[in-house]
């Protein structure tokens, strides 16, 4: 059995939702998926996983969510080298704002530079659009992990 950890980044909870949801479509399939706030999860971590699903929300005017903050400056600061780690993102916004899904974008950027490889496009929820979070989450977990 696979496993992949599932890290979020949440400033009400929607994140955290959609994680969980990733990890129980997972599951389904038969890949174990562990669920952890990107608070609660040490970036010396990182290097050890080998296959990571980034979850976060963008908050304000682009901002990372409360939960993520300590993280993505970790990222900055420490500089981990992820070039054993393959990682999906996920990300959930607003397009009314010009700063759609800045913060998941930013964190793939960031992982990106140092040295990780991502597979599958980035997942992007619209809370704009109307669709149902968990339906867009779900899907993009079963065409990003080739799941039936």
């Amino acid at each position: 059995m696979q496993n992949v950890v599932i890290l979020y980044g949440t400033e009400s909870g929607n994140a955290e939702m959609v994680a969980d949801d990733i990890a129980a479509t997972l599951e389904a399939a038969g890949i174990a998926g562990k669920v952890s706030s990107m608070e609660e999860f040490s970036v010396d971590e990182l290097s050890q996983a080998q296959r990571v699903v980034l979850v976060t929300s963008t908050y304000g005017e682009g901002e990372m969510p409360d939960t993520a903050i300590a993280f993505y400056g970790a990222l900055n600061e420490v500089r981990p080298d992820l070039s054993a780690l393959s990682f999906a993102a996920f990300g959930l916004g607003d397009a009314t704002y010009k700063t759609y899904n800045n913060a998941i974008d930013t964190l793939v950027s960031t992982v990106s530079d140092l040295g990780a490889s991502q597979f599958g496009a980035t997942g992007k929820h619209d809370a704009a659009s109307g669709q149902p979070l968990t339906d867009t989450a779900v899907n993009w977990t079963k065409e990003t992990f080739s799941i039936a």
